[in-house]
């Protein structure tokens, strides 16, 4: 029995490289979590690290920070106001994974 071959060694090796450059952006514990509570309208830090139940404020502001270098996430500050307001605002860019984030929370069920 002969069996399917579905990409060739060259495309597999692509394919692999590319959900590993994935991964890479979004992989650890926090990440699509920040996203997915981003998307839902919780722009503010605290706001963040109550939706996200056991996240540190330590943990929260490395991967913001991180979320903000990968283009995902954009960190806005209202100067003029007092005190003065941060917001994380999740990019058209980071809106591009929704479906893949769909399609975890469809398969997780």
């Amino acid at each position: 029995m002969k069996k399917q071959v579905l990409y060739s060694e060259a495309q597999c090796t692509k394919h692999i490289k590319d959900v590993e450059d994935a991964l890479y952006v979004l992989g650890g514990k926090w990440k699509l979590r920040i996203i997915i509570a981003l998307h839902s309208g919780h722009t503010r830090f605290n706001e963040l690290q109550r939706t996200i139940k056991g996240i540190s404020a330590r943990v929260l502001s490395n991967e913001l920070k991180q979320l903000e270098m990968n283009g995902l996430v954009k960190r806005v500050v209202q100067a003029d106001q007092f005190p003065v307001v941060v917001e994380y605002i999740a990019t058209d860019y980071s809106k591009s994974i929704k479906k893949v984030v769909s399609a975890l929370a469809e398969w997780g069920k």
